[in-house]
């Protein structure tokens, strides 16, 4: 589906954050250079417009920020050509916080619905388009997809786009429970260390309708519109569980793993499965790249005759017992030379170097430019040392199966860990299994779900660890140090590590602020965790 589909239509973005102002700004763009989005003034004066009319009674809200100046933007499109009436501005369903943002950025060129919406306000609408963040399972977006209220989102719109404007430009789409945004940034450093113009975005930082261009007047034309693509040679793009069944034919579909997570969200770990492999399964990807090291995507995918595998000895593979990362038989590349801590993430240059291969390209000469590769901020970055401990901050960790990676790498050290955060429902039961046979010196238990892991924990039978619990992450800080000191050694302080396992949500507003907060509590400099390089096109 293209952007200019949409002209004509009484449209809602849902959702005011990066994605949602994306989509804001494309449609805004598209609308404006067809003249199909009326201007704030023109209305001015004579009979009330749909965006003039106003409910009776009153509200201490100023007006713009209620949402009645759409009070009547559900009138269908075969009521507004009958009437004369132009076609409606986009609106926007946000929250007030946003909804002030929304007005300072956007002005009157947009109309605004403050709150949670009914199913009736969703009606109104002939597209909504639903930010990532937004269920399509729970609560009114679910009665609204059964009532046939029809849901499209940005991703969906940049595919819409690339299909017409670019489609001989391949794009690479990765995903995985964890792991897919340094394999995608890896995808993007080596592709451009080969001389090529690449594009970076989606779930990793920028979405994907940020890439759009805008056209110089001077080449107006009804195909073209408002913008256009880039001028690229590949799109590497990543693509978080609420966004894979958008895409459209993509050129290489990478799955690097599976494992339960955002439960809350699929509302089960089935849903979650079925939504994840869609990227494989269900959109046409014409090449298929899988981890044969991961047991759920075995399972699934092994008979598939089509599919290219990394982790075996016949294809890009590594060799924990040697170090090395090899294509075959071929050692290509000394793990010990990749800016990147953890055998986990060997193996996702690995995945990396198989994708690019899916694409017909030599992948074994561009293995060397992984040495130059800067790891992204708040996955296993070490923060530095303080009187002879080492503070890790893994704040991306919103898995068990993450956590239990983290404390792998630093496996002989002595290491208090902090897990828990936001409860969705996860299983930790293997997490807690692994630890019978290996645990750190220290587990401090916090946030919404921090009690139900200390309880298993605590019901397990492991031993060989401290077992605390504490509220929130500064009083989780102080526990772990405390706990480290009464175990420290003249020759090992120990390492303080932020692994939670689980999702920011609730504390903080999201795994980039927890970061921070833990890098300030330990005496660090926030700022200095730096950003994710490399975004957009380069």
């Amino acid at each position: 589906m293209r952007i200019s589909a949409l002209e004509g239509c009484a449209t809602a973005v849902w959702g005011y954050g990066r994605e949602g102002r994306a989509a804001l700004r494309a449609l805004l763009s598209v609308l404006e250079a067809a003249g199909t989005a009326r201007s704030p003034s023109s209305s001015a004066g004579g009979t009330p417009t749909a965006h003039e009319s106003r409910p009776s009674g009153g509200s201490a809200l100023d007006p713009r920020l209620r949402g009645d100046d759409e009070f009547q933007v559900g009138v269908t499109l075969s009521e507004r050509d009958a009437s004369g009436l132009s076609a409606p501005r986009p609106a926007l369903i946000c929250s007030a916080d946003e909804a002030q943002a929304a007005r300072a950025e956007f002005g009157d060129s947009i109309d605004l619905h403050v709150g949670e919406p009914s199913l009736d306000l969703l009606r109104r609408f002939d597209w909504i388009v639903k930010s990532p963040g937004i269920s399509p399972y729970r609560g009114v977006a679910a009665e609204a997809l059964h009532a046939g209220v029809r849901f499209t989102s940005g991703t969906a719109l940049w595919f819409g786009e690339h299909q017409a404007r670019d489609p001989q430009v391949p794009t690479l789409c990765i995903t995985a429970s964890k792991g897919k945004s340094t394999t995608t940034a890896l995808v993007a450093h080596l592709l451009r260390a080969s001389g090529r113009r690449v594009a970076l975005a989606g779930n990793i930082g920028l979405p994907l309708l940020e890439l759009l261009l805008p056209v110089p007047a001077a080449e107006p034309s009804a195909d073209v519109g408002a913008l256009a693509t880039p001028a690229v040679d590949a799109y590497v793009i990543e693509l978080s569980s609420y966004q894979t069944g958008d895409a459209v034919a993509p050129d290489v579909a990478i799955l690097l793993n599976l494992y339960p997570e955002h439960l809350d969200w699929h509302g089960s770990e089935a849903r979650y499965y079925e939504d994840k492999c869609a990227l494989i399964e269900g959109v046409g990807a014409k090449r298929v790249v899988l981890n044969a090291e991961n047991p759920a995507l075995v399972q699934r995918f092994g008979a598939r005759a089509d599919a290219i595998w990394f982790g075996t000895p016949q294809g890009w593979h590594f060799d924990a017992a040697s170090g090395g990362i090899l294509r075959g038989s071929e050692r290509v590349f000394e793990a010990a030379e990749l800016p990147l801590p953890g055998a986990h993430n060997a193996r996702n240059l690995c995945a990396a170097l198989a994708a690019i291969e899916a694409l017909g390209i030599d992948a074994r000469p561009l293995a060397q430019a992984a040495r130059s590769f800067r790891a992204l901020p708040h996955r296993l970055q070490p923060l530095g040392e303080r009187a002879g401990r080492l503070y890790v901050n893994d704040s991306i960790s919103t898995t068990p199966h993450a956590s239990l990676a983290a404390l792998a790498h630093y496996r002989g050290r002595r290491v208090a860990i902090l897990v828990g955060g936001h409860d969705r429902g996860l299983d930790w039961s293997d997490f807690v299994a692994a630890l019978r046979s290996e645990a750190p010196a220290v587990i401090v238990c916090m946030g919404a779900n921090g009690p139900r892991i200390a309880q298993a924990l605590g019901a397990s039978g492991a031993s060989g660890f401290a077992l605390l619990e504490a509220p929130d992450l500064p009083a989780a800080v102080a526990t772990a140090e405390a706990s480290l000191d009464a175990r420290a050694s003249s020759d090992d302080r120990g390492v303080l590590l932020l692994s939670p396992g689980a999702p920011s949500f609730g504390e903080f507003r999201d795994y980039a602020e927890r970061g921070r907060r833990f890098a300030t509590l330990t005496g660090f400099d926030a700022e200095a965790l730096g950003q994710i390089e490399g975004l957009g096109i380069a």
